[in-house]
């Protein structure tokens, strides 16, 4: 950036470099946290609960350790967080009881994630993808862990999975350590809002936006996924789209691929329960908004990209923690909601987020 001198690894291109690192970083914690979760919770008739307490553990800290990372955005919270990981899975082993494992296991989930933003979104240069990509690693490393956990893999894997992302932290962690820029000065490129827009409206619409993506995660009709086959396409389109929302919003545009995407998503949602490739593909084209929405909050609070992306975690259990509760049963009452919430979004988007440059 202009004014602040840069070494040699602080470039452009240690976006994509920190977002492809961690982006396996990502792959593993989730194999970690799923595979521990089908294998020492088959036989629980609370399963859904310790789901929920899962996701509510996993999710809502990160927006605290995020803040405490962004006044400490060089310590290795990746390192710990895999270390906290196969703790947990030690005292799964050990049976030390139910819910001690589970928080330890979710504080190395946020830990990984926290580090994972901060890394991402610092050495960004106000670009998406590297963020994106890292993100998007979850999807296939939850539907990778839950097949290992209900097909009885040995525990010794997960270690082994653990020792080989460790070192990944670690050299992901120098693209910050090498920055020369201020910290609060590493993410000022993020300017995706309207001038004049309300930073806590803009952050809590984007928690909405959030809220509804975590919600159709769950919710979304697809009586089309009956295989295990079928199984691994979901989570891999799902990957995929949020990795694609950074990249194309950096190609053609933040706003443009923002509206574009959660338009076109809506009626292949809506009409895609039977056909699984029109579902997947609006699977693909609604998890895009990841990306937009993580863009719209560190353009709103860029000194603090760690508290930044806890609240896209927040906004996620704000979606998931429902669809525990009650879901739509019927076509016609999924396509309006669908509808509903698409309309919603849209109109978010239109509202705060700025036109794109004519160059892009």
């Amino acid at each position: 950036m202009a004014g602040y001198p840069e070494k040699e690894s602080v470039k452009n291109n240690s976006n994509i470099i920190s977002g492809v690192m961690y982006f396996y970083i990502h792959f593993v914690t989730e194999v970690l946290c799923f595979y521990t979760l089908y294998t020492y919770t088959g036989t629980r008739s609370e399963v859904w609960l310790f789901f929920l307490a899962y996701d509510m553990l996993a999710f809502v800290p990160q927006a605290l350790i995020g803040r405490f990372s962004d006044r400490f955005p060089k310590l290795p919270l990746g390192a710990a967080g895999l270390i906290f990981l196969a703790a947990a899975l030690l005292l799964f082993q050990a049976r030390a009881g139910t819910y001690l494992p589970l928080t330890v296991l979710c504080l190395g989930n946020c830990m990984v994630h926290v580090n994972g933003a901060e890394v991402t979104l610092r050495t960004s240069g106000g670009k998406l993808a590297g963020s994106a990509i890292f993100v998007s690693g979850g999807s296939f490393g939850v539907v990778t862990g839950r097949l290992m956990g209900s097909a009885g893999m040995p525990d010794g894997i997960l270690f082994v999975l653990a020792l080989t992302a460790l070192p990944l932290t670690l050299l992901a962690q120098r693209y910050i350590l090498n920055d020369a820029r201020p910290q609060t000065e590493q993410c000022r490129d993020f300017r995706y809002i309207k001038g004049g827009a309300a930073k806590g409206a803009v952050i809590a619409l984007a928690v909405v936006i959030v809220a509804v993506r975590g919600y159709m995660g769950y919710g979304i009709p697809t009586s089309w996924n009956k295989t295990l086959v079928q199984l691994v396409m979901l989570f891999s389109f799902m990957g995929t789209g949020k990795a694609l929302g950074g990249i194309l919003a950096d190609r053609f545009g933040f706003r443009r691929t923002a509206m574009v995407s959660t338009a076109l998503a809506a009626p292949l949602l809506m009409f895609g329960d039977n056909i699984m490739a029109i579902s997947l593909v609006g699977v693909m084209l609604f998890s895009m908004t990841m990306a937009i929405t993580l863009g719209l909050i560190v353009s709103a609070i860029p000194k603090t990209p760690g508290l930044a992306f806890g609240w896209t975690t927040i906004g996620l259990f704000m979606g998931t923690a429902p669809a525990f509760f009650f879901r739509l049963r019927t076509t016609a009452a999924n396509c309006v909601m669908i509808a509903a919430l698409s309309i919603l979004c849209l109109a978010i988007m239109w509202l705060i987020i700025r036109k794109d440059p004519e160059n892009e």
